[in-house]
């Protein structure tokens, strides 16, 4: 193929401590030379080698080597794409070696331990990638346009957060947290398709227009989020949403990269295998 990324999405998507969502067009395609028809042929070429790295950082940990694993942090508002992301991102690898959770509203067990608990729970294990569909940022985003936590607490959230990220680095998780930015109209739009599909209808949640009704709010809380919490352990990358395609293989890219990043061997075999072939050539 010819030149796909004139930039890296890993430097141009990372979000810093000064980062304004302002600043990003959800419409854009930052870094990507190509259109819709290129990108899906992108994102179908760049399966081999997501699926080849998922697989050695597996093996690896099931034969004594690389213990660690991936988190992969999808955030957005509804309708950003997280389940295309899912599906056509991660989908593409061996389901074995994923482990996905969608975080709703907390039980009330969840509500008897700090907010992090939950969490810790549904961390990937050795070799896993981790999926968050959602995650602890939603104590920060909802706990602080709801008003669901005083700002003193929320203040105190963002700080565990970034100790809590810390530590999961510290122990060989890779973080990739994503925020998938939609604009306003676009979210419309979506909203608009699902009620005019009765096979979308399922997907709709009234409530979700209360939530669009405090569209600058989230916007705000987002902004507020990212600033405080994206470090060198654990960046933040914002990813225009607007066109799925894109963000698809904005999102694919990402993941790739933190993979090789690790540089997974296929371990080596704990058996005599010019032995075991003519063992297998007399039977």
């Amino acid at each position: 193929m010819a030149t796909t990324w004139t930039s890296e999405p890993a430097e141009i998507l990372r979000a810093g401590t000064d980062f304004a969502l302002a600043d990003v067009d959800p419409r854009s395609t930052p870094g990507f030379a190509g259109d819709k028809g290129y990108a899906r042929q992108v994102l179908e070429s760049g399966r081999e080698a997501l699926s080849d790295l998922q697989e050695r950082l597996f093996a690896s940990s099931r034969t004594g080597g690389d213990q660690g694993s991936v988190l992969l942090v999808l955030q957005g508002t509804d309708t950003s794409g997280k389940g295309g992301v899912v599906r056509h991102v991660v989908g593409s690898v061996d389901p074995q070696g994923v482990a996905h959770h969608a975080f709703k509203q907390p039980t009330e067990e969840e509500l008897a331990h700090d907010f992090l608990w939950r969490v810790r729970r549904e961390l990937p294990g050795p070799g896993m990638i981790g999926v968050f569909d959602r995650s602890h940022y939603e104590d920060v985003l909802i706990g602080k346009v709801r008003r669901l936590a005083s700002p003193e607490e929320v203040e105190q959230r963002y700080d565990d957060i970034v100790a809590f990220e810390r530590e999961l680095a510290e122990s060989g998780t890779t973080i990739v947290k994503v925020m998938l930015h939609v604009s306003r109209d676009e979210q419309g739009e979506r909203l608009r398709a699902r009620l005019d599909d009765p096979e979308k209808h399922w997907k709709y949640v009234p409530g979700d227009l209360d939530d669009r009704l405090l569209w600058s709010d989230y916007q705000e809380a987002y902004e507020t989020a990212i600033r405080r919490t994206s470090t060198e352990a654990a960046p933040w990358f914002v990813v225009p949403a607007d066109r799925k395609w894109y963000a698809r293989v904005a999102v694919q890219r990402l993941l790739t990269a933190a993979l090789r990043a690790r540089d997974p061997q296929w371990p080596a075999a704990p058996y005599d295998v010019e032995l075991e072939k003519v063992r297998l050539a007399s039977t």
